[in-house]
């Protein structure tokens, strides 16, 4: 059996290359009081007014009960609302507030930043076509591709 290093293995490269990723990221949030899973939701929130937990989970790539969790952590610090009457069964869209709209503003920055060509060591052209494969691949292995 070839050892990794031999290989041409790119979900695994993409898996090392989340970490460090990530860990960036977590240092680019914790600045503005966020976490990343906490961004994705202020973020869709702006993009997609109204979902409900559910959508929200699938939209962020998380487990219902992560989103859960940081949904609440959101509501509680005045950046989400719940509309609607809730209880189960019923629909209880999330909704981002001013203050929610503040935070993703002063998050935006840093995820510019951080996103940006030279940041990731890539040309303009490379920092495109990086986009691109990655969102081919990402909808090849949600199904949708």
């Amino acid at each position: 059996m070839p050892g990794v290093a031999d290989e041409v293995l790119p979900a695994w490269t993409l898996v090392q290359a989340y970490h460090l990723v990530a860990r960036g990221f977590t240092a680019v949030f914790a600045e503005v009081g966020l976490t990343p899973v906490q961004f994705g939701v202020l973020a869709v929130l702006a993009d997609t007014p109204g979902p409900t937990q559910a959508e929200l989970a699938r939209q962020v790539f998380v487990r219902p009960q992560s989103v859960g969790e940081q949904v609440a952590v959101l509501v509680e610090r005045g950046l989400v609302t719940r509309e609607g009457p809730g209880g189960r069964g019923r629909r209880t869209p999330l909704v981002l507030t001013e203050a929610g709209r503040r935070a993703l503003e002063a998050a935006w920055p840093g995820v510019a930043a951080f996103n940006a060509p030279e940041s990731l060591g890539l040309t303009p052209d490379e920092h495109a076509h990086l986009d691109a494969l990655l969102h081919r691949m990402m909808a090849a292995l949600d199904g949708r591709g």
